[in-house]
């Protein structure tokens, strides 16, 4: 995992874990690898990941059971709205770093369709 330095390294943490369980690869249910082992996994200090797991638990989309570890929530409600939330925040960025370019809301829509179009024409 490459780390964004302008970014703390826990926020980009929790959004890799986002990231996987909304792609489901870490489904509803699924134990999250132990501390020790992320920390190991992406080169980082156990405290910041221990941080970024905190965080998720307080958020409600680990749940932690204790000598256990942590688990994705069951509460497919909770991972669609973790869902919708990333995706918003995603396209307000987008939109506000476009528009900041003095596009129209028209000129944003077909730069992204044709950014799309030229994505599909890519992934053949």
């Amino acid at each position: 995992m490459q780390f964004d330095d302008k970014v703390p390294i826990y926020y980009q943490i929790k959004n890799y874990l986002y990231h996987r369980i909304i792609a489901g690869q870490l489904a509803p249910g699924d134990k999250v690898p132990a501390v020790r082992q992320l920390a190991v996994n992406l080169t980082v200090n156990v405290n910041t990941v221990q941080r970024a797991l905190s965080e998720m638990v307080t958020e409600q989309v680990l749940i932690s059971k204790r000598g256990r570890g942590n688990f994705v929530t069951e509460d497919v409600t909770q991972i669609a709205a973790l869902k919708h939330h990333l995706i918003v925040t995603y396209v307000q960025q987008f939109y506000h770093q476009v528009h900041g370019l003095e596009l129209s809301d028209d000129e944003i829509v077909q730069e992204l369709r044709t950014y799309i179009a030229t994505q599909k024409g890519a992934d053949k």
